[in-house]
C-alpha cells in the first residue's frame, strides 16, 4: 500500500502538473485542443482583469483612490510583465550602488510566498492591542534576522548578499516605509516590485523589460503575462532592457519609444559569476562546467534560460527538473529528485541561488549541489545609470524633509 507521504505526493504533483500545463498556454509553449479550450477560457478571464486594472487606474488618477509621499527618496523597480525579468539582480546592484555612496537604504517587499502570521494571533491582537502587525524585518542592516521560508525568497537572498542594507516584507509598503524611516533612520527606500503599488508614490520609477520575451503574446492576465497594458510604458523614469546580448532590437525600441519618448534606456546582462556550494563550501570557476555531466532543477518563471546558461559553458544536463516558480520544496522532492540524480552518474548538480535558499540542510545529495550565482552587467547606457544613481545621491538639502508620521499607520495596502 503506497504511503501516505507518496499519496500526498502524487496529489500535489498532479495539481502541480495542471499548473505547469496552464503557465505552458499562457506563455504559448503548449498546443493542440485541450491548450486551445483553456486560452479560449484564460481570454474570457483577461477582460475582466483588464476591466479591474482600469477601473483602479482611474480611482487613482482622479484622486478617489490618493496615494501616500514619505518625504524622501522612494525608487519604484518593477516590470509590467509577471516573472521572469531578472528582478532581483537589478534591485541588488541598485541598492549595492546607493549605499556605497552614502545613501540608508531599505528596500520594501511584499514577501511573496512567505509565511504569513497565523489568524488566531493575527486576531489576537488586533483585538487586544487594537493595531496591525509590524513588518517583517528580514535584515536590519547588520544581521539576517529571518530565513526564507518566513522572509520568502528574494527578501532572504538580498539581506544575505547586502550587508548595511534593511529589508523589510509586508504587503502594505506604505507602513514598511514608515516604519523604515522612523526605526533605521532610512533616506532611500527601494519599493520592489513595485511598479503596480499605487498607495506609495515613487519618485523614480525602473522599469525592467526581459528583452527575449518583452511582452509575450501581448495580452493581459490570465491569457498573457502582463499585468498592466502596454501603453504604461509611459510612466517609467528609466527602462532596463534585461537579458540583453548586445545586439540592438530596433523594433523593441520603437514600441517603446511609441509610449515612452523620453525615459533613458539602459541595456544590461545577468553575467555568471561562479558556481557556489549550497552549504557555504566551495566555490568553483564557471570553467568546472565545461564537459561537465550535471543534474540540474530550478522553480523559476523562465527555466530555458537557466539551462541555456549551463549549456552555454559546456555543460551536459543528464537530469533536469523543473518546478513551478517560487514553488516550496518538500522533503519528499528534494529526496526524490536527489534520489534520481544518484542514478544518473553525475559530476554535480546545479541550481539557481533563488531555489538554493529552500533546500533543506539535514539532506546529504548523492554528489555535491552548486547555484549558479549571477550578476548584473551593464551593456549600454553606463552613462545614464550613473545618471539614475546621481539623482538619488544628489544633495539631501535638495531633498523635502523626511516625514515623521506616527507609526502604526493604516493606510491603504495592496
Amino acid at each position: 500500500m503506497p504511503s501516505l507521504r507518496r499519496i500526498r505526493y502524487k496529489l500535489a504533483r498532479a495539481a502541480d502538473d495542471f499548473a505547469q500545463f496552464t503557465a505552458d498556454v499562457i506563455y504559448d509553449r503548449r498546443h493542440g485542443r485541450g491548450a486551445e479550450v483553456m486560452a479560449t477560457f484564460l481570454h474570457c478571464l483577461s477582460y475582466l482583469f483588464s476591466g479591474m486594472v482600469q477601473l483602479r487606474w482611474y480611482l487613482y488618477e482622479h484622486r478617489i483612490l490618493r496615494n501616500k509621499p514619505l518625504g524622501c527618496m522612494v525608487v519604484v523597480v518593477g516590470n509590467l510583465t509577471v516573472g521572469g525579468t531578472g528582478k532581483t539582480p537589478v534591485v541588488e546592484k541598485i541598492a549595492r550602488t546607493l549605499t556605497e555612496r552614502g545613501r540608508k537604504v531599505a528596500i520594501l517587499s511584499r514577501g511573496y510566498k512567505s509565511k504569513k502570521e497565523p489568524l488566531p494571533k493575527k486576531l489576537w491582537r488586533k483585538l487586544s492591542h487594537g493595531e496591525e502587525a509590524p513588518p517583517k524585518i528580514v535584515s536590519d542592516g547588520e544581521t539576517v534576522l529571518l530565513d526564507s521560508e518566513v522572509a520568502g525568497d528574494e527578501p532572504y537572498m538580498l539581506a544575505k548578499n547586502l550587508p548595511g542594507v534593511v529589508v523589510l516584507c509586508d504587503k502594505n509598503r506604505v507602513k514598511a516605509g514608515s516604519f523604515a524611516i522612523r526605526r533605521f533612520g532610512c533616506d532611500t527606500l527601494i519599493l520592489d516590485d513595485g511598479f503596480q503599488y499605487l498607495p506609495l508614490k515613487g519618485r523614480l520609477n525602473l522599469l525592467l523589460v526581459d528583452k527575449t520575451n518583452p511582452f509575450g503574446n501581448q495580452h493581459l492576465l490570465p491569457r498573457g503575462i502582463l499585468r498592466e497594458p502596454i501603453k504604461h510604458l509611459s510612466r517609467a523614469s528609466y527602462i532596463f532592457l534585461t537579458k540583453s546580448d548586445g545586439t540592438r532590437d530596433e523594433a523593441l525600441l520603437e514600441l517603446i519609444r511609441e509610449h515612452n519618448p523620453k525615459a533613458e534606456i539602459i541595456e544590461c546582462a545577468h553575467k555568471p559569476q561562479y558556481l557556489q556550494a549550497v552549504d557555504g563550501g566551495a566555490r568553483l570557476p564557471l570553467e568546472t562546467l565545461q564537459g561537465a555531466k550535471i543534474g540540474a532543477f530550478s522553480g523559476i518563471a523562465s527555466p530555458e534560460s537557466f539551462e541555456s546558461m549551463l549549456r552555454a559553458f559546456g555543460a551536459e544536463i543528464r537530469y533536469n527538473q523543473r518546478f513551478l516558480d517560487h514553488h516550496r520544496f518538500t522533503r519528499y522532492e528534494i529526496e526524490r529528485l536527489y534520489r534520481k540524480a544518484g542514478q544518473a552518474d553525475l559530476d554535480m548538480i546545479v541550481t539557481t541561488e533563488k531555489d538554493a535558499v529552500r533546500l533543506f540542510d539535514d539532506i546529504r545529495p548523492p554528489v555535491p549541489v552548486y547555484y549558479l550565482r549571477l550578476e548584473i552587467d551593464i551593456l549600454s547606457g553606463e552613462e545614464d545609470f550613473e545618471g539614475a544613481t546621481e539623482r538619488i545621491c544628489r544633495p539631501r538639502t535638495q531633498e523635502p524633509s523626511i516625514t515623521r508620521a506616527p507609526w502604526p499607520e493604516s493606510p491603504n495596502g495592496a
